[in-house]
C-alpha cells in the first residue's frame, strides 16, 4: 500500500470521552478524569507507529480485525484519522505506556508503514 494517513489537526471530543472511559477501567475515577482533561491541553507530538506499539506492549492486531480494517480503509479513501491519546509509562516502575484512545488506529498505521509518524497527545501519570 502506498497510502499515507491524513491526520486531523486535533483529536475529536469523543476521543477524550473514550480515553476517560478506558482510563476509568485501570485507574481510580478521579485520576482518569484528570488525565483525560490533561490530554486536552497537551501539545501535539509525533512518534513512530512501531514505537507506540512497542512502548504499550500491546499486540499488533491483524489487518483483518474489523476496527483495524475500518481505519485502513479510511486511509485508502483519504479520510482523516484522529491523533492518538497516550499516557506515558515509567520503565523504572514497570509501567507500560497506555494507549488511552487510538489503539486500532495505531495498528492500522503500522500495517501501512511502521515508520509513519503518528500525531499524539501524551501526558504522564
Amino acid at each position: 500500500m502506498n497510502h499515507l494517513p491524513i491526520w486531523m489537526p486535533l483529536p475529536e471530543e469523543h476521543d477524550y470521552v473514550a480515553a476517560r472511559d478506558f482510563l476509568q477501567l485501570v485507574l481510580p475515577g478521579i485520576h482518569a478524569e484528570k488525565l483525560a482533561n490533561d490530554l486536552r491541553s497537551a501539545p501535539l507530538v509525533q512518534y513512530k507507529a512501531k514505537d507506540i506499539l512497542r512502548a504499550s506492549r500491546l499486540p499488533h492486531l491483524p489487518a483483518d480485525n474489523v476496527h483495524v480494517l475500518h481505519d485502513i480503509k479510511k486511509v485508502e479513501n483519504k479520510v482523516e484519522l484522529s491523533p492518538i491519546l497516550l499516557i506515558r509509562g515509567d520503565a523504572t516502575r514497570g509501567q507500560e505506556m497506555l494507549i488511552a484512545d487510538g489503539y486500532h488506529r495505531a495498528c492500522a498505521v503500522l500495517h501501512l508503514d511502521e515508520n509513519i509518524e503518528v500525531p499524539c497527545k501524551i501526558v504522564g501519570l
